[in-house]
């Protein structure tokens, strides 16, 4: 796991942008109070998810509102239709920590 950030970088319903080891991440403090970790890229445009809007577990992007499961990285809106990778979280400490190996990577 690899250290991020802290909590308190990343206030609740919003997303923050970082690179880890050369990927962008967007660091979401979804409103579940939960963190979670995606790939801070659109797959329908080369936007970057971190400056969309936190709907729940979703994120969406600004440029033509596709929106992103947080859990899965799966589109729910139109017009995304790949999904996006998705990274475990865990916090230590107050310190946010995730997994570059996405979650659900098939081998």
């Amino acid at each position: 796991m690899i250290r991020v950030c802290t909590t308190e970088d990343v206030p609740k319903g919003t997303a923050v942008s970082a690179d880890v080891d050369g990927t962008q991440i967007a660091i979401v403090h979804a409103e579940d109070d939960n963190f979670y970790a995606i790939y801070d890229e659109c797959s329908h445009e080369q936007i970057a998810l971190s400056e969309g809007e936190i709907d729940g577990c979703t994120l969406e992007c600004w440029l033509h509102g596709s929106r992103f499961d947080l859990r899965t990285g799966e589109p729910t809106g139109l017009p995304a239709t790949v999904p996006v990778p998705v990274y475990p979280v865990e916090v230590h400490d107050g310190d946010i920590y995730i997994s570059l190996e996405p979650m659900g990577e098939r081998q």
